[in-house]
């Protein structure tokens, strides 16, 4: 582990309330228990071509047309 993320996460630590250091060190000992999980890119080229071209480009113009929209009222 890099030595400057360990001394930059613990000044800012130290600027910290102790109830605030607390949470920290409770988040950090949770993630100790994680990993990652996940499926490789070569496992899933089993799958590659199912889904119809057409499918695709129908699936690919309703992404467009839904990320280009903004919705003024959602804030």
């Amino acid at each position: 582990m890099s030595s400057y993320v360990i001394s930059k996460v613990v000044e800012q630590m130290e600027m910290l309330p102790i109830d605030l250091q607390q949470m920290v060190l409770e988040f950090v000992e949770s993630l100790q228990g994680s990993t990652l999980h996940g499926t490789s890119g070569k496992q899933l080229l089993q799958f590659a071509g199912f889904i119809p071209i057409d499918e695709l480009d129908l699936m690919r113009g309703a992404i467009v047309a839904g990320c280009e929209q903004v919705d003024l009222n959602a804030w």
